[in-house]
């Protein structure tokens, strides 16, 4: 229906720029008979040019209103969406994963230090530190400290993998993992359908995968 709508403004746009542009040339043709005749002092080839000038300066206002109807057919303000299927599906601007740990301090220093996030935000009750937000580029990442009401003995981790890409470069971000004790779950390599890619395991076993764009 939105598109439908752009479409009906642009075409009533267009339509009103091409009136426009014959109003222009018909002002240009009435100038060109109505011009005063030369005076007896004033030379006639200086009156032409100025008559001249001026039907030329009307036929430019309606060439311009021509090509402004012509964009306005070919290019409809506003953003044009083909007829959504009801009921919609779902679309989504960004996500996030959100891990629950067992030690909130220790999976900070390995997202910062390993691999090199940015704490961006974090939240806290009564002093206690319960929850972060960690950067890397435009993608977040979301930890939040296990309050162990479902008991201390569940296993995280398991099962999952959380799949990231990057335009770095891969052997220089697992050399550096490397260079922090931290052993790859996966070592670089080449995919079958491009790209390449390493994996290391956070300290809760949840596992990230790091590959370059295809």
């Amino acid at each position: 229906m939105a598109g439908k709508k752009e479409k009906k403004k642009a075409k009533k746009a267009a339509k009103k720029a091409r009136k426009e542009a014959k109003r222009a040339e018909k002002r240009a043709a009435k100038l060109a008979k109505t011009a005063p005749k030369p005076a007896k002092k004033t030379p006639k080839k200086v009156q032409k040019k100025a008559q001249k000038k001026a039907v030329k300066k009307v036929q430019k206002k309606a060439a311009k209103a021509a090509r402004k109807a012509s964009k306005a057919v070919s290019k409809p303000k506003g953003r044009v969406h083909q007829d959504r299927q009801q009921p919609e599906s779902l679309r989504l601007r960004s996500a996030g994963p959100s891990f629950t740990v067992d030690n909130i301090d220790k999976s900070i220093a390995f997202y910062r230090d390993v691999l090199g996030f940015i704490l961006k935000d974090k939240w806290e009750e009564e002093g206690v530190l319960k929850g972060v937000g960690l950067l890397a580029g435009s993608v977040t990442f979301w930890l939040g400290q296990d309050d162990w009401k479902k008991g201390r003995g569940r296993v995280k981790g398991e099962g999952f993998r959380i799949s990231c890409v990057t335009t770095q470069d891969i052997d220089v971000l697992a050399a550096r993992v490397r260079s922090t004790g931290t052993a790859l779950a996966e070592e670089p390599k080449d995919q079958p359908w491009g790209g390449r890619y390493f994996a290391v395991r956070d300290p809760d076993g949840f596992l990230v995968t790091i590959s370059s764009e295809l």
